[in-house]
């Protein structure tokens, strides 16, 4: 079956400033490191993997009328992406300083600039057409300048009958604003993709469970679980070489919308989340490799 409409991907779009080191940083003093800049945001991320997949993706996202803003735009126009949301005069473009070890773990110090000024109105235009998937990067609404935004893309999403997905994003503010409000927020919404810690984090699945139709747990390098609550399904992990974890949870979560939207159940869906997840930590960046690279 062919997907219906596109998917509208909601959150945020950063550009990342990937410093990678393979020593243990020499705090107060020098770390020999490759510094580069790439495109990232974890919603921009998703969208990016999304368009690889041959998936039609939709970015609504706010950046600023500045130079990496730009540069940002033109990375998702080579991806692929239509960036369906709002230039903003008064904020900056939102950056990331991306730590990566030589585990290829990666440790994140985020501005979020632009991304905390998302305007209710660009939600308004960017569900019309309503799509026939709505993605929420759990970013938009942990953070409390964006939260309105994206709870209204969630809500009018599931009012439009568009199948409606969130990532649950990073522990440390989901504790900072306490699950039980997370998962207010959230409410009602398909499904939501977490790591173990964020999924510990939110309660457990029973707990999530009570909020939304089904989970999809990433256990890492061991694989993944999804469960509806009566039916769980299991995918063993690739073995790969990691170079670089940022955003495979992001290529994860567009190798399942990907590949339900062309007719796959809860298996098969699963197994490509990870096959996705797994490619990603096998490059740098946090987005797929164009062609030809």
């Amino acid at each position: 079956m062919s997907p219906a409409s596109h998917v509208l991907v909601v959150g945020d779009l950063m550009v990342d400033v990937v410093v990678a080191h393979r020593d243990p940083i020499a705090v107060g003093s020098d770390t020999p490191a490759r510094v580069r800049l790439a495109g990232g945001g974890s919603a921009a991320n998703t969208a990016c993997w999304l368009a690889s997949l041959g998936d039609d993706a939709h970015l609504m996202a706010a950046r600023g009328a500045d130079d990496l803003g730009a540069m940002a735009a033109a990375g998702l126009e080579a991806a692929g992406v239509r960036f369906v949301g709002p230039v903003l005069d008064d904020a900056p473009t939102g950056t990331c300083v991306v730590l990566v070890d030589a585990d290829g773990e990666r440790s994140m110090l985020p501005d979020r600039g632009a991304n905390d000024r998302l305007p209710m109105a660009a939600i308004i235009g960017g569900l019309d057409p309503m799509p026939g998937w709505v993605h929420l990067s759990g970013y938009a609404i942990l953070h409390e300048g964006s939260r309105n935004a994206g709870r209204a893309a969630l809500s009018a999403g599931i009012a439009g009958g568009a199948v409606v997905s969130v990532d649950a994003a990073s522990t440390a503010p989901i504790k900072a604003v306490g699950a039980e409000a997370f998962l207010n927020w959230i409410d009602g919404a398909s499904l939501v993709f977490a790591n173990d810690e964020e999924i510990d984090a939110l309660g457990g699945v029973r707990a999530v469970l009570d909020h939304v139709g089904a989970v999809a747990v990433k256990h890492g390098a061991a694989g993944a679980t999804w469960t509806d609550g009566r039916d769980t399904e299991s995918a063993e992990g690739f073995p790969v070489d990691a170079v670089d974890t940022t955003g495979a949870g992001d290529a994860f979560a567009a190798g399942w919308i990907a590949a339900v939207r062309t007719g796959q159940g809860p298996q098969v869906a699963l197994a490509d989340a990870v096959r996705a997840g797994a490619t990603a930590v096998t490059q740098p960046g946090a987005r797929p490799v164009p062609a030809g690279s």
